[in-house]
């Protein structure tokens, strides 16, 4: 199964000086492209992550902010991913919008966001969402789906609608503070445009054209 990418080249003097910047435009248009219906969750991306052995993991999540500090997600600090990075904070994002022959591709470091930053978003979520924090020990074996369902109805009784949930103590957000961000353009011929933005010591950007 093969595609031919026919979309209009990428090229350094076209880019932002700063990797966010340039994030933002790219998630503009595919912010678009998703009202067009071209492309289903424009902030969904893979997030990867390696264990203390060395075994890596990837799972898709929702990035929920961006800002000249990084990328922000949230999820249970008990679960696979937060343990992976407790034990190596090294961290891959990858957004893969396929209907526009794009990607991003962000390595760099992960530091947990304060509470009161989580607690501003948790608030934000839609009330099933914040009780769903609760019910699920993430990443857990668990016997069945009896048992979460269970203990979502409990939540659910103990914090009726419009009442207020607090924020699980085990549950926060990641902020990855990029080092490298790529911008991947399909062309034609399997001659990809890849540019990546590396950071310097000195926090300024750098722009390297990378062989597809």
């Amino acid at each position: 199964m093969r595609a031919h990418y026919r979309a209009e080249g990428l090229d350094a003097s076209s880019l932002a000086a700063h990797p966010i910047e340039q994030f933002a435009r790219w998630f503009t248009q595919a912010a678009q492209a998703a009202v067009a219906g071209m492309i289903y969750e424009p902030n969904a991306m893979v997030v990867s992550t390696v264990d203390a052995e060395g075994r890596p993991s990837s799972r898709t999540v929702l990035m929920k902010s961006y800002d000249d500090r990084g990328f922000v997600f949230y999820t249970n600090y008990d679960s696979r991913k937060a343990r992976d990075l407790a034990a190596n904070p090294h961290i891959a994002l990858l957004f893969p919008w396929h209907p526009m022959a794009r990607q991003v591709i962000v390595t760099g470091t992960a530091l947990r966001t304060g509470r009161e930053e989580t607690a501003r978003y948790f608030r934000t979520r839609p009330h099933g969402s914040r009780l769903g924090a609760w019910a699920s020990a993430q990443s857990s074996v668990i016997p069945g789906r009896d048992g979460l369902d269970t203990a979502y109805a409990e939540l659910a009784a103990r914090y009726p609608e419009g009442s207020e949930v607090p924020v699980p103590p085990h549950w926060g957000g990641f902020r990855i503070v990029p080092e490298t961000v790529e911008f991947w353009q399909g062309r034609a011929n399997r001659l990809h445009d890849r540019l990546r933005y590396a950071a310097g010591p000195d926090g300024s950007w750098r722009v390297e054209r990378l062989s597809p």
